[in-house]
């Protein structure tokens, strides 16, 4: 049960989980007190924008939220000031603007990457020196300011209403600027979505239990602190997100103390179930699994995605165990990694990442284990990269074979280097795979010929499959998502335009993706008369039994969807006999 404290990422988040709880702890209790709970939810929440801007324009993320964070109090207290306004209707509408103005950045300035989903959600798998450093200060500017401003601020809520938080004395200034940085400290743990977690819950949670501020700043930090540890320990035996599962530990336990609180006014019963729930998860987790299947003497390896998995497990055979961590219909674009991945990459000898954008989460995997495995990147040499949106390379290599032997090549020669005695089996492998990447490839082609090419127009969910159809001579007319990730989005006049395309190109087809919701082309299609009734492995494989299962029946389904979607069903093609 104790298996995780010893692992160098888990210290860390430990380390941070404690800071956070002293600097929450203390500040959480003048939050509750002074009747700023939805103000710090707000602000921590309002910090999107501030991050989507620091993402596309390179500057510090810290800097980017914790300046978003100063504008959204500055602009509560200016619309507060109105008498016939209060301070929760301010922060409504400021909260409602600042997220509408993030949406709009990520999806029509700036191109939303990897590191604003990991500060939307947190990632106490990837805490750094600098994030410790940040929740020091955090900590030490809470209690410096607590026993210096606490009086006054005792004070003044007592003669102020929740209500009035704009109109209070300038020292209330202080706690607003705390609450601000704190809100940003806790970022890399529980991310500006969850920052509630930390801030209000414990001190709500310890409120039902106390009366007086000195016990329940006490309390409130070392609940905070149970809940920080607690929720990284069942987030590791649960393999579940960090910040997440602090957030839900949090409100489980504020759900008992509330419990127990009716139970004092004669509800025992309710209060002892809701302890045994408690006490069940806690028992559930402790019995969870123990990670990834050893390699019981094989070469361990880890690959990120689930082509790669496929394919890496195809050269190397009874003589390497693979750990996969995206798993079938998983999007890579929206993966956070789990604590048990990390613990697969530590244990690795060799880490296969894709590349190209496609799983950046794949350094923090690397540097958070303090594994020496060595990474491959495959994506950074495949022969043909074309550009996709932003000025980057589209990081779906796959979609063409070609490609795909060339990343054969060297999964061989890294598995040979890690595990010299076997490298004739790897490379016989390898040459078998290519012989049938090399049959596939020709199969494609004689089935994409059946189809005139006037018809070979087709639209995609998103930018996936441009190496597919520059390959095979498939134009693609547009994209419901006009981005090769799945976390852009789509704008009204995108659609629209979109529509009036498909419209003038006659395109017979619009082809949504296993793995993404098909809602928005089923949309497209029903008001452009196309058809939607073929679906496309696009970013990942699908399940065992599947049509897509592995990669050469993934590119032969695809194939087999085109052909009939492009010919409005009147034909298909199987691309050749499965392996």
């Amino acid at each position: 049960m104790l298996d995780p404290f010893s692992l160098p990422f888990f210290q860390r988040g430990v380390v941070e989980v404690l800071l956070l709880a002293l600097a929450a702890g203390v500040l959480g209790t003048w939050i509750v007190l002074r009747g700023l709970t939805f103000f710090a939810h707000a602000v921590g929440t309002a910090t999107f924008p501030g991050l989507v801007i620091a993402d596309g324009a390179g500057f510090s993320a810290v800097l980017g939220a914790f300046g978003a964070a100063i504008v959204v109090a500055g602009l509560v207290g200016i619309i507060a000031r109105r008498r016939q306004t209060s301070t929760d209707s301010a922060t409504a509408l400021v909260l409602a603007g600042a997220l509408a103005a993030g949406v709009i950045l990520a999806s029509d300035v700036y191109d939303s990457r990897a590191s604003v989903d990991t500060l939307l959600f947190g990632s106490l798998l990837a805490i750094d020196p600098a994030d410790v450093r940040l929740a020091a200060v955090a900590a030490l500017s809470v209690a410096g300011a607590s026993r210096l401003l606490g009086p006054r601020w005792l004070a003044d809520g007592f003669r102020a209403g929740g209500d009035d938080a704009a109109r209070r004395p300038a020292t209330d200034r202080v706690l607003i600027l705390l609450v601000g940085l704190v809100a940003v400290a806790s970022l890399a743990a529980v991310g500006s979505l969850l920052t509630t977690a930390l801030l209000v819950v414990p001190a709500a949670t310890t409120r039902l239990l106390t009366e007086r501020l000195g016990a329940w700043q006490r309390a409130t930090v070392a609940l905070a602190a149970v809940e920080g540890v607690g929720g990284l320990w069942l987030a590791y035996q649960l393999n579940a997100p960090p910040g997440a599962t602090v957030a839900v530990l949090g409100g489980a336990i504020f759900a008992v103390a509330a419990l127990g609180a009716a139970a004092h006014r004669g509800r025992r019963g309710t209060v002892v179930a809701g302890t045994a729930f408690l006490g069940a998860v806690v028992l559930a987790a402790s019995g969870y699994g123990s990670g990834p299947a050893p390699a019981n003497g094989r070469l361990g390896v880890v690959a990120t995605t689930t082509q790669l998995g496929d394919i890496v497990r195809v050269i190397g055979g009874p003589d390497v165990h693979v750990t996969q961590i995206l798993q079938p219909s998983s999007d890579p674009h929206e993966y956070e990694p789990r604590p048990k991945d990390v613990g697969a990459v530590s244990g690795a000898r060799v880490l296969f990442e894709s590349g190209l954008g496609l799983d950046a989460w794949a350094r923090t995997l690397s540097n958070s284990s303090g594994t020496a495995a060595r990474s491959v990147d495959l994506g950074a040499r495949v022969p043909l990269q074309i550009a996709g949106d932003g000025g980057g390379a589209d990081p779906h290599w796959w979609h063409d074979p070609e490609n795909v032997a060339a990343a054969t090549a060297r999964i061989a020669a890294a598995l040979a280097r890690a595990e010299p005695r076997a490298t004739a089996a790897f490379r016989r492998r390898a040459q078998a795979y290519r012989r049938e990447l090399a049959v596939l490839d020709g199969a494609i082609k004689a089935c994409i010929a059946t189809v005139p090419p006037r018809a070979r127009k087709i639209v995609t969910d998103h930018d996936a499959f441009g190496y597919f159809t520059r390959r095979y001579g498939i134009t693609v007319v547009g994209a419901a998502i006009p981005s090769t990730t799945t976390r852009a989005e789509a704008s009204a006049g995108s659609l629209a335009a979109l529509e009036r395309t498909i419209r003038g190109e006659h395109v017979r087809a619009v082809f949504p993706e296993r793995s993404v919701n098909a809602k928005l082309a089923r949309r497209i299609a029903q008001d452009t008369g196309a058809s939607a009734r073929y679906r496309l492995f696009g970013d990942t494989l699908g399940a065992r039994g599947s049509a897509g299962a592995t990669y050469l029946e993934m590119e032969r389904a695809n194939t087999d969807a085109l052909v009939r979607g492009m010919t409005s069903g009147r034909a298909g093609c199987s691309a050749g006999a499965s392996r």
